[in-house]
């Protein structure tokens, strides 16, 4: 490990093998970071701890929470947000913006595609058992036309750094990614907090995501919409480990926050239950899965969705956001032809590399993973929030031995990926800075209008020293992203 100190007697430490967003490779500030640096040296540290404590007051007050699942202490939980911003230059964000809207382009062409011709299939670009053996995929959607021909209006890339100028595309959140809220209240508390830094930088604004995001859904709003469109956003309620989000965001647009128990079918037409009685609604940001939006056409023991809603859908006279069906574009089988997709559908290379990835399901493929495993990550093809996963390198004996059985019995329920030097961002602790690694996941949002990427996204972070695993249920906190102007 090597170190270099700061005048106010903080540390940064990293790891030769890793790409620290700061210090670089060679403990040389990076540019981006000049001028939090200058003004982290003037700090006093006690300072910057009562701003911490602050930073966790301000969130509990605002009650910014998520729900744990499958744990028996408190559900709810505060989640971390550390001080220090993560920061990504205008030429950087430039290039990465290109590739943001490249790749959602493709996976709009995509899902087009699948639910139609299946030119890709026929072309011998795509396994037709990828499609037809997927349990993401809808039959029900086949043949099905979105208004204005979107199926994702909202998406969340994954995307990590290895290098200076070297990213990786780790997921894609084509169904229903979360998250945006955080973006939005970090960075909030960072100009509560801390005002005087944003009159030295040039910081790109994320205060006008909300107001995008209702002029893009009504944007898709469908043909027989009343004028202006009425949108509105589906829960399933108070006990969703997101639903803080959904309400949030519906008030942030200024619409109505609804169950399925607050909407019925009248009239052809999907509406929602006011004071003054039933009125139809033409948008509804569903966050919502699949299988639980319409008793009649899916689960008949949804109590969540709305009978007979898919049907209304299907005829044109409602727009689902994000459309039913779109999981598949999530499938991580799916990502790894992900490449493929992108020139088949754009007629360009990929801007934006895939991590390499073994699909489990190949003899192959399963016999490199399985010799290899203490060093390679494996997640389920299907999974989300860290869980069902393996990060062989952390692993004990007996969770690979484990591991290994499930593998062996379900291999296509499994992709594996080597583990990634992922960059690392210092966090502040009570010895001074400290790196940690991140993700980043920009939010985009899709409507007839074009493709609008909102500058930076949301950054996960690590807060266990050495720990690869970001994500919010398995310990991973949050940071303001910063895009400078130049």
């Amino acid at each position: 490990m090597t170190q270099t100190q700061s005048q106010n007697g903080q540390s940064q430490s990293q790891s030769s093998g890793t790409f620290d967003e700061m210090w670089g490779r060679d403990e040389s500030l990076r540019r981006p970071y000049e001028g939090v640096e200058g003004w982290l040296s003037g700090e006093d540290p006690a300072r910057l701890r009562r701003k911490q404590r602050e930073a966790e007051d301000l969130f509990r007050l605002t009650g910014i929470t998520f729900n744990v699942y499958g744990r028996e202490e408190a559900a709810e939980r505060l989640i971390p947000f550390d001080i220090i911003p993560r920061i990504i230059s205008g030429r950087e964000w430039s290039r990465l913006s290109r590739g943001i809207e490249q790749r959602v382009r493709a996976i709009n062409a995509f899902l087009h595609d699948i639910y139609h011709r299946q030119e890709i299939v026929r072309a011998g670009r795509l396994p037709a058992e990828m499609i037809a053996r997927n349990e993401a995929f809808l039959p029900e959607m086949i043949g099905v036309e979105p208004p204005g021909g979107i199926y994702t209006h909202i998406v969340g890339i994954d995307l990590v750094r290895t290098d200076d100028d070297e990213f990786y595309v780790l997921e894609d959140n084509a169904r229903t990614p979360s998250g945006v809220s955080y973006m939005l209240e970090n960075r909030e508390t960072m100009l509560h907090m801390f005002p005087e830094l944003f009159m030295k930088q040039r910081v790109q604004p994320v205060s006008g995501y909300p107001s995008k995001l209702h002029r893009s859904l009504s944007a898709c709003a469908p043909m027989v919409t009343d004028d202006p469109p009425v949108v509105g956003v589906l829960t399933p309620g108070s006990y969703n480990s997101a639903y803080y989000e959904h309400s949030f965001l519906a008030d942030k647009m200024g619409v109505e926050l609804v169950e399925g128990h607050d909407l019925r079918v009248v009239d052809g037409r999907v509406a929602m239950r006011t004071t003054r009685g039933y009125l139809p609604i033409d948008v509804l940001y569903r966050r919502i899965d699949d299988d639980w939006i319409d008793p009649l056409n899916f689960r008949r023991d949804s109590a969540l969705g709305v009978p007979g809603i898919f049907d209304v859908y299907r005829s044109g006279r409602l727009t689902l956001a994000n459309a039913p069906g779109t999981g598949i574009a999530d499938d991580k089988a799916i990502y790894s032809y992900m490449p493929e997709i992108v020139e088949f559908y754009t007629g360009e290379k990929p801007i934006l590399q895939n991590v390499p990835t073994w699909r489990c399901g190949e003899p192959e493929a399963l016999k490199y993973v399985l010799d290899q495993l203490p060093e390679l990550v494996v997640k389920e093809v299907h999974g989300s929030g860290g869980y069902g996963m393996l990060v062989g390198p952390a692993a004990s004996r007996r969770e690979i031995a484990a591991f290994r059985e499930k593998l062996i019995a379900r291999p296509e329920n499994y992709i594996a990926q080597p583990t990634l030097a992922l960059s690392t961002v210092p966090i502040f602790t009570n010895k001074g800075l400290a790196p940690r690694h991140v993700d980043l996941r920009p939010f985009v949002l899709v409507s007839p209008e074009g493709v609008s990427i909102t500058p930076g996204g949301l950054t996960r972070v690590a807060m266990k020293k050495g720990s690869l695993v970001v994500n919010s249920s398995q310990g991973g906190g949050t940071k303001d992203t910063w895009v400078l102007d130049e």
